[in-house]
């Protein structure tokens, strides 16, 4: 397993990070009913995932009903020890309770929140703090105050942000860098071989002001994986199968050449369409650790070889052309007139 620093700051993280959305057999009405792990399998994956060398695992307060996720690994923390193994990174600012304070970033919501985090998972400081998405309602000096005073506190390590428009996490950046704060290190952000709208704005500033990119959903929801066919009804089982108007938004025909390129190079490089897949971002610029999620220990086995594979640049190039993106405005006139954006 490699490890690489996040961000600008000193930590170390492993290049894949286990994301704990599936953690916990969510009740029926959650958006995660049946397509989680019961707690005993998620603690066996947690386990068999650092043994093989990760260290940095992803979760969120609402991840299953009342921060379900969160409550499955204090238990494990609480049961198997290995704590001070893990760099544990959690999020927050959606609706958790009732009331105009129960969701957002204010700063009533986010010292409540970082509270609750702290008590389900069994723990005395996030290593990673992450605000899950801009909040358009509270300033953003209020935001970056508040999680100031968490690091000062020394409830929380690090911080990040997911889910931000780029021009409002420069403002956090600036606001930060003018009042002496402490500011993200890491952006988590959707980002695969179908979702590359990030290399508009936010790749660049990324690697110009040093934070970490944390890809989710790097495999599109499963549609990456190799199991879906156009034409073809989804597998029986399987997300897209549970989730068909996520499935009908990646039935178009760019997806389609997608598949047929990463095929193409799984063959060659006698691997997974996943592990290509997680491989192809692995080489992306300002990428630290792309964080992927496992219901079992047979996905997680799978994915871990993705750490290993290395891509040459022919396939890179192959899947970097079957899924290249539509600039737009003013990226393609910058591109047209210098050769780069």
């Amino acid at each position: 397993m490699e490890y690489r620093r996040l961000g600008n700051s000193g930590l170390e993280v492993s290049t894949l990070c286990l994301g704990g959305m599936t953690f916990g057999e969510a009740t029926e009405g959650s958006f995660m009913h049946q397509v989680g792990s019961d707690a005993d399998t998620a603690m066996a994956v947690m386990n068999r995932a650092l043994d093989a060398g990760i260290n940095f695992i992803d979760t969120a307060d609402v991840y299953g009903p009342d921060g379900l996720s969160e409550r499955v690994m204090g238990d494990w923390f609480e049961r198997d020890g290995r704590r001070d193994e893990v760099v544990l990174a959690t999020k927050f600012r959606f609706r958790m309770k009732g009331g105009p304070n129960g969701t957002g970033a204010a700063r009533v919501r986010i010292v409540r929140a970082v509270e609750d985090s702290l008590r389900r998972l069994k723990t005395d400081r996030v290593d990673l703090y992450q605000i899950h998405m801009q909040d358009v309602n509270v300033p953003e000096e209020e935001i970056a105050r508040a999680l100031d005073d968490l690091v000062r506190a020394g409830k929380v390590l690090y911080l990040g942000c997911s889910n931000y428009a780029a021009y409002r996490m420069m403002e956090s950046l600036w606001i930060c860098d003018r009042r002496g704060l402490d500011r993200f290190v890491a952006l988590q952000a959707q980002y695969s071989l179908v979702e590359r709208s990030l290399e508009r704005e936010h790749v660049p500033a990324c690697e110009r002001f040093g934070l970490g990119i944390l890809p989710w959903s790097p495999l599109a929801n499963g549609f990456l994986t190799g199991k879906y066919r156009k034409g073809a009804p989804p597998p029986e089982g399987s997300r897209l199968a549970k989730w068909k108007d996520r499935l009908a938004r990646f039935d178009t025909e760019r997806n389609w050449a997608i598949l047929a390129a990463l095929d193409e190079v799984a063959k060659e490089v006698e691997a997974e369409p996943a592990q290509v897949a997680l491989a192809w971002l692995l080489k992306k610029p300002a990428v630290t650790s792309v964080i992927f999620g496992a219901r079992d220990l047979a996905q997680l086995e799978a994915n871990l070889k993705a750490a290993e594979l290395a891509l040459p640049d022919a396939a890179m190039a192959k899947l970097d052309e079957a899924s290249a993106l539509e600039l737009g405005y003013p990226y393609a006139f910058i591109q047209q007139v210098t050769g780069r954006w």
